[in-house]
């Protein structure tokens, strides 16, 4: 049913994606597909990384850990913008296509007032991209 699973994650609080990081594990072990871990970051220096080609590798590195976990296959795809506060929505749609994801497995908050006026990053995923999207709250 699926083939590649997109996991959007912030290096900088992977220790609270738990949830979703073993959704997507047992969804690809279930479909036998491929795991994509997506970060976006800027190009500036930041507290995950000084510079893209670094926080790449760590991405890349925090993939293949997961990869390893799992026993699935599993990449990282950086994705640098000039904000990412401001163009996170757009860069994870685009980012559905560039890495050919049918599913997007994604960590979300509980939802609250201020999501009638910003609607959620999983929100917008569902409703711009073709691939469907597994909202998972932490509880």
């Amino acid at each position: 049913m699926f083939s590649k699973i997109m996991v959007p994650i912030d290096l900088g609080h992977a220790d609270k994606l738990t949830a979703a990081l073993t959704v997507a594990a047992d969804l690809a072990k279930a479909y036998d597909c491929e795991l994509c871990y997506v970060g976006v970051t800027a190009s500036a220096p930041g507290k995950v990384a000084h510079n893209p080609a670094e926080y790449a590798e760590k991405l890349s590195a925090f993939a293949q850990n997961q990869g390893a976990l799992s026993g699935q296959k599993a990449s990282g795809h950086a994705v640098v913008t000039h904000d990412p506060a401001i163009d996170m929505d757009d860069a994870l749609v685009q980012a559905v296509a560039d890495v050919g994801a049918d599913l997007v497995v994604m960590a979300s908050h509980i939802p609250n007032i201020s999501d009638a006026l910003w609607p959620s990053h999983g929100g917008r995923l569902a409703s711009h991209s073709a691939a469907s999207v597994f909202l998972v709250r932490a509880s």
